[in-house]
């Protein structure tokens, strides 16, 4: 049979010869046939299964009969928000509308509502009522519990609640979705599928809350930040699958929404079976008269090798969704997916990215970590490398050498982020060297995100000398190499436990190095995350000790402005910053001095206000002049909604690894992520 995509329409469906889907799968993104997307894994893995399942793909959420564009399907419908949360999809960290939707035809930002999970989930329920609803996706998988919402400002119940759906299937996806599937197609009632790893369900019945632990309820929540934060450290410290516990919490003293345990983690041959689906690997071909679905050229020529990550940056959702154990496809398979790339007609030589959430990674941190699980209140990289830490790039160094050896390849690049601790713990630095020789153009990115060591702290990240040692064995390698090539630091403002202290520190550390980035992130509270949490309450989850939150605006336009000291637009804003901090020490013409004092001259005997770039003119000749062959951070000021190490939209099981990370302080479509 002829490799074609699955009904987008109820010709395609009827083309098929079909008069009912078993499923309908309802998406907030444009239907890209493509494993770095979310619908298409699951989609193409049910119907791998023996199930039929067409899409409905951005729906007209204001009409109702966008719904039904199929019927009623046999098994039930499918609901996702799509590869990201829609509100960061639609909104900066500032709450500002973003002008484009990488996930929509030509970019187009109109084509799903907020909060699309809930809203599309009450457009079925008005039409079918008793039709069984599963939500995922990185929407659903991160909202599954009470959580906070920061485009409201508010404690919001599950989604689950609030969508009127009966399951949610969260973190990846592949395990349980085939398992509902299996439930519903034996006859099992949507309300008896209470036992699958990777759910949550509501239930008004006690006697289902076996084996579980109880969540502080929902009302307590609303009410105590302190509760919060307990509530969160409780659902932190059972996200592993081999030792996560069955949590509950209580809405009104008789509703129940009850978390299983995590799903198990795919092996490696799981793995390989998902990314040998029958993909088209293209978007589909409705949408090219728009100009074609913007978030798949990011991808296109990219390669995804793991899934997971222990490295735990705590603004990153990445713990709570994918989980800390890393799942890596075997090289046969990845060097398979390489050659089915290279014979694509728009394959110009070049593989933009070989990695994951992070790139090197490619087996669990230890050898239990797949029979008992990541350890509970310790992690694998901070505050050190856990002496159980087995360091070894040498399976990625040979992925990355077989790579560059197949025909049609000129290049392969690596984008997902690195771990630059874990490379440091390497003492061995082949792949150090190849990694700069072969697969660095010009740049590096890195993400140190700060400077302070008490910031760094909060954020989960090791400390400054660290990436300080990184930077001196990248010079070290690239200078044996003859090749003259930077690191660009991605760097965050307003973090939790930041104060402007601390981003004055940060602005002088990027006076030594006579760098600016173009760009910078502002801490984005996104739900999920340790960071978050902390933003929210206050406190520490874990210690439940004060944590300073900058949350004026103004003082959040300081911090971030620091970070950009020498733009002048941003002159005012560093000159209050250091007037507050009582720094006026660092305004003046000196070498250590972030900007210079304004001055009056006079033109045509007119008195004038000089800019502090005017006035510095005249000391120019006298200042470094590495800043001019420094890179330029290419970046927005936007939140990098995630990456790893610089994707921070988390990759998810209904979504894909995406060029944007999920981190909370991220958007890495692009994958990153």
């Amino acid at each position: 049979m002829e490799q074609q995509f699955l009904p987008l329409s109820r010709k395609d469906m009827e083309a098929r010869g079909l008069s009912q889907l078993d499923f309908v799968y309802v998406s907030g993104d444009a239907y890209v046939d493509h494993p770095s997307f979310g619908s298409a894994i699951i989609t193409r893995l049910l119907e791998s299964r023996g199930y039929t399942v067409g899409l409905i793909c951005q729906p007209d959420w204001r009409n109702e009969e966008s719904i039904c564009e199929y019927g009623e399907p046999r098994l039930g419908f499918l609901v996702s928000s799509g590869n990201m949360d829609s509100m960061v999809n639609h909104y900066t960290v500032a709450k500002k509308r973003r002008g484009k939707d990488a996930y929509s035809p030509g970019g187009a930002n109109d084509r799903r509502p907020d909060r699309a999970v809930t809203v599309y989930c009450n457009l079925i329920r008005r039409k079918y009522k008793k039709t069984p609803i599963v939500i995922g996706g990185l929407e659903a998988s991160l909202r599954r519990m009470s959580h906070y919402d920061y485009w409201s400002d508010s404690v919001r119940r599950s989604v689950l609640l609030e969508s009127g759906a009966d399951l949610v299937s969260y973190g990846m996806g592949e395990h349980s979705i085939v398992e509902i599937a299996d439930a519903l197609a034996s006859g099992l009632r949507v309300e008896d599928i209470t036992f699958i790893s990777g759910t949550v369900f509501k239930t008004r019945n006690p006697d289902l809350l076996y084996d579980a632990v109880e969540l502080p309820a929902y009302e307590e929540v609303l009410e105590s930040k302190e509760a919060y934060a307990r509530s969160f450290a409780m659902q932190y410290r059972n996200t592993d699958p081999f030792q996560g516990k069955r949590l509950y919490e209580t809405y009104g003293g008789k509703t129940y929404v009850v978390q299983n345990p995590p799903a198990k983690p795919l092996d490696m041959m799981e793995m390989d079976d998902v990314y040998a689906l029958p993909y088209m690997r293209a978007y589909h071909p409705s949408y090219e008269a728009a100009g074609g679905i913007p978030a798949l050229q990011e991808i296109k020529f990219s390669l995804t090798s793991n899934r997971g990550c222990y490295g735990e940056c705590n603004f990153c959702a990445l713990t709570m969704h994918e989980g800390r154990i890393v799942q890596a496809r075997s090289q046969e398979s990845i060097i398979e997916e390489a050659q089915i790339m290279t014979d694509d007609p728009a394959f110009k030589g070049y593989i933009h990215d070989v990695g994951g959430p992070t790139a090197e990674f490619r087996k669990p941190a230890c050898r239990k970590q797949m029979t008992k699980g990541a350890c509970i209140g310790k992690r694998c990289l901070f505050p050190t490398p856990c002496k159980n830490l087995e360091v070894d790039h040498k399976d990625y160094l040979q992925l990355l050498r077989r790579l560059r050896k197949l025909p049609k390849v000129k290049k392969v690049f690596v984008r997902s982020g690195f771990r630059f601790d874990y490379l440091l713990a390497d003492k061995n630095r082949e792949f150090l060297r190849e990694l700069c020789e072969y697969h660095v153009s010009g740049q590096l990115r890195v993400a140190p995100e700060h400077v302070s060591d008490p910031v760094l702290e909060k954020m989960g990240k090791p400390a400054s000398a660290v990436y300080r040692a990184f930077e001196k064995e990248y010079e070290k390698v690239n200078k044996s190499l003859k090749k003259e090539q930077y690191l660009v630091p991605y760097l965050m403002s307003s973090h939790p436990g930041s104060t402007l202290a601390d981003a004055i520190k940060l602005a002088e550390y990027l006076k030594t190095l006579h760098f600016m980035p173009e760009q910078v992130q502002d801490f984005y509270p996104t739900p999920g995350t340790v960071s978050t949490c902390m933003y929210y309450t206050g406190l520490d989850p874990f210690t439940l000790k004060p944590v300073y939150v900058a949350r004026d605006p103004h003082e959040k336009a300081m911090q971030r402005a620091l970070i950009q000291f020498k733009d002048p637009k941003n002159y005012e804003l560093v000159k209050e910053a250091l007037q507050i901090e009582g720094r006026e020490d660092l305004i003046g013409f000196g070498q250590e001095c972030l900007i210079p004092p304004r001055k009056i001259v006079r033109r045509a005997g007119k008195p004038v206000k000089v800019h502090h770039e005017e006035a510095a003119a005249s000391t120019e000749n006298r200042q470094p002049r590495q800043d001019r062959r420094r890179p330029s951070d290419t970046r927005g000021n936007t939140d990098r909604s995630g990456s790893h190490e610089g994707r921070r939209q988390p990759h998810a099981g209904h979504d894909h690894r995406n060029n944007t990370r999920t981190k909370s302080g991220s958007g890495r479509g692009g994958r990153r992520r």
